[in-house]
């Protein structure tokens, strides 16, 4: 089973490699318009490292990264205004953004989702209308949908929610 730990900054190339598969997958499955120009940059990933919401999930047999996320505790703002739906609630709830793995094995975002419940049990993520595959993911891994936000760039996503009381402890 993969690990997950905090990512440093020695950890930066390995990520940007894996956001440069991540874009190329998504562009090759209908999603050419959700990480574009070159997002997520190097200089915003070494201050989500820096600020420590970057996670690296490892193979456990040699160590190298085969994944990544950020997990940070909200409230976002880009979740304060939401169209088409709503929040249930205003508890307080973490945020995942930018999963990505290198494709090397598959489940790396569900042993990722689950990393996150053993740590919060409240969970708001989005991803873009193209997005098949994660929201496959999210449907399959019971998050629930509620609504349109829009990141800061002025686009829309589309966000969910999931509550697991199971295996909750402080980060």
């Amino acid at each position: 089973m993969p690990t997950i730990r905090k990512a440093e900054l020695k950890d930066v190339d390995r990520l940007m490699e894996i956001f440069d598969r991540a874009r190329k997958f998504m562009t090759a499955h209908g999603n050419a318009n959700q990480w574009i120009n070159g997002y997520p940059g190097r200089d915003f990933m070494e201050s989500e490292i820096k600020e420590g919401h970057c996670y690296a999930c490892c193979d456990e047999t040699d160590g190298n990264i085969i994944g990544t996320f950020c997990f940070i505790p909200g409230p976002d703002p880009t979740y304060s205004h939401i169209e088409d739906g709503e929040w249930p609630d205003d508890e307080p709830y973490y945020v995942i953004h930018r999963l990505a793995s290198d494709g090397s094995r598959n489940g790396i975002g569900e042993i990722c989702f689950d990393w996150c419940f053993s740590h919060y049990p409240n969970i708001r993520i989005d991803t873009h209308r193209d997005n098949k595959v994660m929201l496959s993911l999210l449907k399959k891994y019971g998050f629930t949908r509620c609504g349109i936000i829009y990141i800061a760039n002025g686009t829309p996503r589309i966000a969910f929610i999931k509550k697991n009381e199971a295996n909750r402890k402080k980060i």
